[in-house]
């Protein structure tokens, strides 16, 4: 057992994805005051589906951080109905994209908001205020961008790839349509420039983390601020704990290792976080002018996210 320690005086913000980043960010939580962290999250996966406005990643990680979130399916919210989703396939409607009752509440005040004016940023402060979120949630972006995958059977879009096909398709390129056209918020810019520390959350590199990071701005100022950032490897011992970052990395010409994740980040990272099955590679990516930090990656119990966290602001 770990004995609980004070909380460390930081103000960090962390590039998020979905499941992995929201354990993290619930683990640091516990380390520091989740008023003093920032998560920086993807919204390249955000799609309009039946009218409404849904933002994946932003909705994992508020759910999971509010108490939530469906453990059983990784996604959704817990005690999910589907009574809406079964009418509409015995209709013909397109049902594949699974929404329960209960979320829907939450895409249809997205949606009703944002055709109200308000912007993404918005609406994801109006509903971490009513779930009781304390940690700042912020979309990388307030504009619509989307990520595309260039595959076997064609172009796809994010959801159609990882949700209708199961990521169970061949990608040979993936792009982030509109990212050279939009803009980081400011609340973005203000949190990378003011946090002691820069976190990138143990996300699938390719389809999470870059699309932040084309965001015009936001790789910059991590090269600037490269000594502060510190990036978890979402690879342990050669796979993905979740979903096709590993396949993906193969795929697009990268090594489904911790080296080649660290090799993604280069220029951008000063330190890396390994799993201990992995601290084999720990000489090798330090020879790329990264520090390694070796410890336990995997969140599944609450005392090993309570090391990794510990491990990252050490």
């Amino acid at each position: 057992m770990i004995p609980s320690a004070p909380k460390v005086s930081e103000v960090i913000t962390v590039l998020s994805g979905g499941v992995g980043a929201a354990r993290l960010l619930r683990a640091l939580s516990g380390e520091i005051e989740p008023r003093e962290i920032s998560a920086i999250v993807n919204v390249g996966d955000d799609l309009v589906m039946h009218g409404l406005t849904i933002c994946p990643d932003l909705d994992t990680i508020s759910y999971t951080l509010a108490g939530l979130n469906n453990d059983q399916l990784g996604w959704g919210l817990a005690g999910e109905t589907w009574r809406v989703m079964d009418e509409l396939a015995g209709l013909g409607g397109a049902a594949w994209f699974r929404l329960g009752d209960r979320d829907l509440a939450t895409h249809l005040y997205r949606s009703q908001r944002l055709s109200e004016g308000a912007t993404k940023t918005d609406v994801t402060r109006e509903l971490c205020e009513h779930w009781g979120v304390e940690i700042t949630l912020l979309p990388v972006t307030n504009d619509e961008i989307a990520t595309v995958f260039d595959t076997e059977i064609g172009v796809l879009s994010f959801q159609e790839y990882f949700v209708r096909h199961h990521h169970g398709v061949v990608v040979k390129g993936v792009s982030v349509h509109g990212v050279t056209e939009c803009s980081p918020t400011h609340e973005v810019i203000s949190a990378l420039e003011k946090s002691t520390r820069i976190v990138i959350a143990p996300s699938n590199p390719l389809i999470s983390i870059d699309p932040i990071l084309q965001v015009p701005g936001v790789s910059e100022i991590l090269r600037e601020r490269r000594d502060d950032v510190i990036a978890v490897s979402p690879i342990v011992n050669g796979a993905a704990l979740k979903g096709p970052a590993d396949r993906l990395l193969i795929e697009l010409g990268h090594e489904a290792t911790c080296e080649g994740v660290a090799a993604f980040y280069q220029g951008i990272i000063g330190t890396f976080v390994i799993d201990e099955v992995d601290a084999r590679h720990a000489a090798n990516i330090e020879s790329r002018g990264i520090k390694v930090r070796v410890t336990t990656t995997i969140m599944a119990e609450p005392e090993n996210a309570r090391r990794l966290a510990r491990a990252v602001l050490a």
